[in-house]
């Protein structure tokens, strides 16, 4: 496994500053362990804990900026919905994350070939006209993103070894 190192100085500084700062400390030094992004060739460079946090991490970049069909789009899909992601969801006990992801997952797989597809960005943005099923599940995460960001930083917080080496 590779080495996540964060300074005590560091952390304790992004954790003055709030959960989503604390977060954001250990995601980047997570990433910079790895060369600044999660790939094919890094992911059995990390622990399942830590690539479930880069998941989180993408996941909330991607369905903030523009939903589910933007993650579909952007090729995330598989990612998300052909591996434990729900799972490891329930394990940090986000049970109703698991749960909007597992009902995503099924309107996924209804429909994922045609959001994949490559576009202009006049096309991609008539996408969203086209799949409105997603918005409910949008709608859910945006309502629902603070109460899970703050149980990511808790569960990080309270399992930090798994996740980084202080120095």
């Amino acid at each position: 496994m590779k080495e996540v190192i964060i300074s005590d100085a560091e952390l304790q500084k992004a954790a003055q500053s709030g959960i989503d700062e604390f977060l954001s400390a250990v995601t980047q030094a997570t990433l910079n362990a790895i060369g600044g992004s999660l790939t094919g060739e890094n992911i059995g460079e990390l622990s399942s804990d830590q690539v479930t946090l880069l998941a989180y991490n993408m996941l909330h970049e991607e369905v903030m900026d523009g939903g589910f069909v933007q993650l579909i789009h952007n090729g995330y899909g598989p990612f998300f919905f052909q591996n434990p992601f729900a799972k490891a969801m329930r394990q940090w006990g986000l049970q109703e994350l698991a749960r909007l992801m597992n009902k995503v997952k099924k309107l996924y797989y209804a429909c994922h070939e045609e959001l994949e597809k490559e576009c202009s960005d006049e096309e991609f943005m008539a996408l969203f006209e086209q799949f409105p099923q997603f918005d409910e599940f949008d709608d859910t995460f945006v309502e629902n993103e603070e109460e899970w960001t703050s149980a990511i930083a808790y569960y990080v917080d309270e399992h930090l070894e798994q996740f980084v080496i202080i120095k």
